[in-house]
């Protein structure tokens, strides 16, 4: 294909559009006419935003805080990331609705939107029920003061309503309500209608869940960003700041548990020690009051000297062994899944194993907020904890089997430096022992007092998890939603798709023939004379002499490629050529207009033109040539009402006996009617006699123009074929399929017809190449308000 034929198809492609021009203005006006709307009775919806900071706990620590600090193992990142799941759990967002009271909302009823009433509602609602029913319920209500003192209650729009007065109970399937007014003048709500919907808590919160987003600012980073679009900004800020609130909160009351826990242990040692201690006490006295003893020690104070050391290492190795001793009791008697106490028992990987743990249990309780013990998550913590406490009681037995025997050596090297001293005085000793168990336990009991100290100062100088960055606010004063600039262009692109998209699809399905350029692209070689312009109800369907309109101008196109075929190709035979077959396809393209026009613009250029209708199925003439403007001259045949048929079958009648001479329109033409419609057509149209019918008129007038039946209907055109010399074979605009048109080409590649050409009738002057394009200037076509 050359550069030509490309910009040709190019043109034809964008021409194809542009001459619908007017259809892309007026959707792309009235896109931007339903955007305008859309716009103006949307609600608006505007962005809010918060900040936190993640805050980490400086005293964990773990085995991987080797790699963690070497950012290998991407700690602090994964930290942040459980942290935004804790944060947007779905616990937290049931507690922020039920905090706020937004499962029940008031709506505003409007003429064309409805709004929001939010923070400050005109009344208050009140139920009697527990708030575990109200908190699953799903109702809706209508409610129109119309008075200071009653309003009108009713379940569904359109039912009927019933009063009630401010402060009585009013029945509903979730039990009695009591609705008082919530505004200083109830004149000013009277005649208002509201709908209260209230919806089940978890639903609510599912909602939130998905509205509120929370996302690092950046990889690796601490800050969390938490934002919501809402068209109620401060519904939005407080849901945000409430949020925050409850995370924050939940992580100060999980390390006031563990607090309280290692409390409550250290207590329990306490009283024990503090009972131990009171009686090494009671000893000691009644051992000084029996012996008479001074307290000095100074009997044996060179031999305890020497033992004082392995002595106070053997009380410390006991008081570890009972220190282990206990917390393994405590952890095999703990049946269920509660906060340990954090002891230290001389072993870091048993406290932090603890405190792991402890961290686990306080997941796992704010998971069973909002979940059962079935739930994966929870089965999945519990073989997490399961799996602990299983290591935490192996630790534990492997660390009392050292201590033990840690104290058996112990006693044994104490045994050794006890033998030494066996030689001092019996009382002194017993008594110098009495003294050290005594010391030995008072350390433990201050030491026990220290820990629940500082337990509980931890405890107090807790802080939470998040630090608050910003507060919730609105992120910018223009809305989101909906976004004027976008919308109006989406609307604008949308506008001119549609009569895109219907031209192009039209286009698409279209197997029609619309103009003289359409039938080109099918036809090829063989030419096409010319294209006639649709008609209106009103115009004329016979062209008069010295007419200047469309349809005459388009004829006149028609007679001049006419007849330089008929000079071109009499320049080759040296005949008349001048006997011109008129067909179609099938009936109603136009075959009979378009001959009985040509022969009208071939006679007023004062050439005789004898019309002969050879459509004997279903003759058209007599409706064409009526009317006061048709002067049918008088015949002197004594055969006047007779056609060709007759013709044909009556050798009697002579050609000039079916002749019919008329003026119309001031010009002059012969006509030769079909005649009566034959039984069989076909047949007669074999008789020689219409051989001897062409050969005659063809000498006697300067052009024959034959209306023929349809090609493929009925087989009579090709019967007279070999007698013309010009075949023209009619399409009509938006009737005639293209496949219609392969029918006549495959006739003439066979033979059957010779000197095909084509005319295309009834063409819009949208279609119309010349006229549309330009306009004959003759005439004016007025169009419809509703056509372009």
């Amino acid at each position: 294909m050359t550069f030509s034929n490309k910009t040709e198809d190019l043109k034809k492609i964008v021409t194809t559009y542009t001459k619908h021009w007017k259809w892309f203005v007026l959707c792309g006006i009235l896109a931007l006419v339903i955007a305008y709307l859309k716009i103006r009775y949307t609600i608006p919806e505007y962005a809010v935003q918060s900040q936190i900071q993640i805050v980490q706990d400086k005293n964990s620590t773990n085995e991987l805080s080797v790699f963690q600090d070497l950012d290998i193992m991407g700690g602090s990142s994964k930290q942040v990331e459980d942290e935004i799941e804790i944060l947007a759990s779905r616990s937290n967002f049931i507690e922020v609705v039920k905090e706020l009271g937004i499962n029940m909302q008031v709506t505003a009823l409007g003429s064309i939107i409805n709004s929001e009433i939010y923070g400050n509602p005109p009344f208050k609602l009140n139920f009697i029920a527990a708030d575990s029913i109200v908190h699953n319920a799903q109702y809706g209500f209508f409610i129109e003061p119309t008075s200071e003192t009653n309003f009108s209650f009713k379940e569904q729009e359109d039912a009927p309503s019933k009063v009630y007065s401010y402060g009585n109970a009013v029945p509903t399937p979730i039990g009695d309500m009591i609705i008082t007014p919530n505004v200083k003048d109830p004149k000013g709500i009277i005649d208002n209608d509201y709908y209260v919907s209230i919806s089940p808590v978890e639903n609510v919160a599912r909602s939130l869940k998905a509205a509120v987003t929370v996302a690092a600012t950046e990889e690796f980073s601490n800050i969390l960003d938490i934002s919501m679009i809402s068209p109620i900004p401060q519904k939005a800020k407080d849901i945000i700041d409430k949020l925050i609130e409850i995370y924050n909160r939940n992580d100060v009351e999980e390390k006031k548990r563990i607090a309280d826990a290692t409390s409550e242990f250290i207590n329990n040692r306490i009283q024990m020690i503090s009972g131990t201690l009171t009686s090494v006490d009671e000893d000691a006295q009644q051992l000084l009051t029996q012996k008479g003893m001074t307290g000095s020690g100074l009997e044996v104070g060179a031999a305890v000297q020497v033992s004082a050391g392995s002595r106070q290492n053997l009380e410390n190795a006991r008081v570890q062994l009972q220190m282990v001793s206990g917390l393994k009791e405590y952890v095999e008697g703990e049946t269920g899944y509660e906060e340990m106490p954090v002891v230290d028992v001389g072993n870091g990987a048993i406290s932090q194993a603890t405190m792991q743990y402890n961290q686990l249990v306080a997941e796992r309780k704010r998971l069973l907020k909002s979940a059962d013990e079935q739930n994966p998550m929870i089965v999945n913590l519990d073989e997490q904890l399961d799996g602990l406490k299983s290591t935490m009681q192996s630790s534990l037995s492997s660390l009392e089997r050292n201590v033990g025997m840690n104290v058996s050596t112990l006693q044994s090297q104490l045994g050794r430096i006890q033998g030494t001293i066996y030689s001092a005085p019996e009382n002194q000793r017993e008594l110098r022992n009495i003294t050290r168990k005594q010391e030995t336990t008072e350390s433990l009991y201050l030491y026990l007092l220290q820990k629940r100290e500082e337990s509980q100062i931890a405890f107090a100088s807790a802080e939470p998890k998040s630090n608050v960055i910003d507060k919730a606010y609105i992120a910018s004063p223009t809305p989101v939603k909906p976004k004027t600039t976008i919308t109006y262009l989406a609307a604008l692109m949308l506008g001119m798709l549609v009569p895109f998209g219907v031209i192009y699809g039209k286009d698409l399905l279209d197997t029609k023939i619309h103009n003289k350029h359409n039938l080109e692209d099918v036809t090829k070689d063989v030419p096409v004379l010319g294209e006639l312009p649709r008609l209106g109800k009103k115009d004329e369907k016979l062209i008069v002499k010295d007419d200047r309109s469309v349809l005459a101008e388009a004829l006149r196109i028609l007679r001049t490629n006419l007849d330089y075929l008929i000079k071109s190709k009499t320049a080759v035979d040296s005949k008349k050529n001048n006997r011109i077959f008129i067909s179609s396809s099938v009936p109603g393209e136009g075959k009979t207009f378009i001959s009985t026009n040509l022969a009208m613009i071939l006679a007023s250029t004062n050439k005789k033109v004898l019309l002969i209708g050879a459509d004997i199925r279903n003759p058209k003439f007599y409706s064409f040539f009526t009317g006061d403007s048709i002067d049918k001259m008088k015949s002197t045949s004594k055969h006047k009402d007779a056609g060709l048929t007759e013709f044909i079958f009556n050798d009697k009648i002579e050609i000039n006996d079916i002749i019919n001479p008329m003026l119309v329109h001031h010009s002059t033409i012969d006509v030769i009617y079909s005649g009566k419609i034959p039984p069989n057509p076909a047949e007669l149209l074999m008789s020689s006699r219409v051989g001897e019918l062409f050969d005659t008129v063809s000498d006697m007038y300067d052009y024959v123009i034959v209306d023929t039946a349809p090609l493929m209907v009925v087989s009579d055109t090709l019967l007279i074929t070999p007698y013309s010399d010009f075949l023209i074979y009619v399409t009509r605009a938006g009737i005639t399929d293209k496949n219609a048109v392969e029918f006549p080409l495959q006739l003439k590649a066979e033979g059957k017809l010779k000197n095909l050409s084509f005319v295309v009738n009834d063409v819009s002057l949208d279609n119309l190449g010349y006229g549309g394009k330009y306009g004959y200037g003759y005439s004016k076509t007025t169009k419809k308000w509703w056509k372009f």
